[in-house]
């Protein structure tokens, strides 16, 4: 591949991607995981230890109990499960009926202390979006560790004996990642549409799963997935390849548009890949934004302009990327 210099992201986009309403809190609970996914970009795993603290679990809640334009309370990490505040979290955004997405493993459930969990989902309807980045056990295992599949079908059975893939009520869809590149010959992620029926038939007919919906993601140049390209020497020509594969069209849709990223410290960034990079939200006034200011100000709107970066090429390349799958 030719070493061109990468365009900035901000000058092919010709300025700045301003904030629609914000509808969706995303919530980074901790790096604490009991898997170390090769293509993690938080850098989670069973010996971190960083997570909520009681007081920004408590200005967080303030904020679901303050907002009723927020329609989604998304909970991440790390294992989200395993950190602090993610019961008192769901509890209440259930309160006020505000629907709570969880990113799980899968795996989580099989630890000590977390066998109830999938029973507590189903009592409070929680969303689960889980990562299954094939329906191939070489794949996952691959990427999530040896026995990570296995463990993932039987809690998606289980899943299934409670209702979800069947009740309208308990949804439960699937993340696919591609296999991170051992060479410059990139791919982007296939079609949502067709892999998804792929992904359902061979679940179906093998483990008779359902799920709701598969969600293709691209591996973005953050973490451990831009350690490894870095190892390999493929840092450059994977952003090039991205930067080739630009769409505008995918603007209009990104996640960061109408949604606020926040850590287990209580920070605010415009994205998860923006808060693992330590770039922080910009309110108007061109200071960094805090729960504070949204709670004394009684205002989620603060921000007008979104932070961006080189690697806002992975979410804009192809069909788009984003928590919620291809963009168009």
């Amino acid at each position: 591949m030719t070493n061109k210099t990468i365009t900035n992201f901000k000058n092919k986009i010709n300025g700045d991607l301003t904030k629609d309403k914000i509808t969706v809190l995303q919530i980074n609970l901790g790096k604490k995981c009991n898997l170390a996914c090769v293509h993690c970009h938080v850098e989670a795993s069973p010996v971190r230890t960083e997570e909520l603290t009681p007081d920004v679990c408590e200005k967080l809640i303030t904020i679901i109990e303050s907002f009723p334009q927020i329609e989604s309370i998304d909970l991440t990490g790390g294992a989200p499960e395993m950190n602090y505040g993610f019961k008192p979290l769901v509890a209440a955004a259930r309160k006020y009926h505000t629907e709570v997405i969880v990113r799980s493993n899968l795996t989580i459930f099989f630890e000590s202390g977390y066998e109830d969990l999938p029973q507590y989902f189903a009592d409070n309807q929680i969303r689960v979006v889980a990562s299954l980045p094939c329906y191939l056990e070489d794949n996952v295992d691959q990427q999530r560790g040896k026995g990570v599949y296995n463990k993932s079908i039987l809690a998606l059975q289980k899943f299934n004996e409670l209702g979800y893939g069947n009740d309208p009520n308990l949804i439960i869809d699937l993340v696919y990642n591609p296999l991170l590149p051992v060479n410059n010959n990139f791919a982007l992620t296939p079609n949502q549409v067709p892999l998804q029926a792929s992904y359902k038939d061979y679940l179906a007919k093998h483990f008779e799963v359902k799920f709701n919906h598969l969600f293709t993601i691209t591996n973005i140049p953050v973490g451990r997935t831009n350690l490894y390209l870095e190892k390999n020497n493929l840092a450059q020509d994977y952003l090039q390849f991205l930067e080739d594969n630009f769409n505008q069209a995918t603007l209009p849709h990104l996640m960061c548009k109408n949604q606020l990223s926040v850590d287990y410290l209580g920070n605010i960034f415009d994205c998860d890949f923006n808060q693992m990079m330590n770039i922080s939200a910009i309110a108007n006034s061109s200071q960094k934004i805090t729960l504070d200011d949204i709670i004394d100000q009684h205002n989620l709107d603060l921000i007008s302009q979104i932070q961006t970066a080189n690697y806002c090429y992975g979410c804009t390349a192809g069909s788009g990327s984003s928590c919620g799958g291809a963009l168009i």
